[in-house]
């Protein structure tokens, strides 16, 4: 009996669209994460890449608990002195309404080149709109 690996010719990669209206960051981004990382398949194989592709839209009208717009911190740092900026979630909504999801998902991807591929199937949309209607996406449903 030998133990089934996945590979590159035997993965099939779906397509997933989620409505992000009305949801915790933190809980989309977790389902998002687990099929990107494609767990949810029975041939999951941690070397390979087996996820599906994610489409994520309305994203700018995700919720935070508590008190997070004005508490939650984004930083980045230009690598010179000095060069460290900090905006709260409610600033970096207003000027990057996708923003918030991609770091929040990429931050549960791993960082190595097989998490850049991952990267890579993952598509957020501030609006109802997204133009990939021709790979007809399911649309997967996320508990609130």
């Amino acid at each position: 009996m030998n133990t089934f690996m996945a590979n590159n010719q035997t993965v099939q990669h779906n397509w997933y669209v989620v409505d992000a209206t009305g949801l915790t960051l933190g809980r989309l981004a977790t389902v998002v994460a687990s099929y990107l990382r494609g767990k949810h398949k029975p041939i999951y194989t941690p070397h390979v890449n087996c996820g599906d592709n994610v489409i994520v839209i309305n994203a700018d009208k995700i919720k935070l608990t508590g008190n997070k717009w004005n508490d939650k911190l984004y930083r980045r740092h230009s690598e010179y002195s000095g060069g460290l900026k900090t905006q709260t979630a409610k600033e970096v909504m207003e000027k990057y309404p996708t923003r918030m999801v991609e770091n929040a998902v990429y931050g549960m991807l791993p960082h190595t080149k097989l998490g850049d591929q991952m990267r890579k199937q993952l598509y957020v949309y501030a609006s109802n709109e997204h133009p990939h209607a021709a790979q007809k996406p399911v649309e997967l449903v996320v508990k609130a």
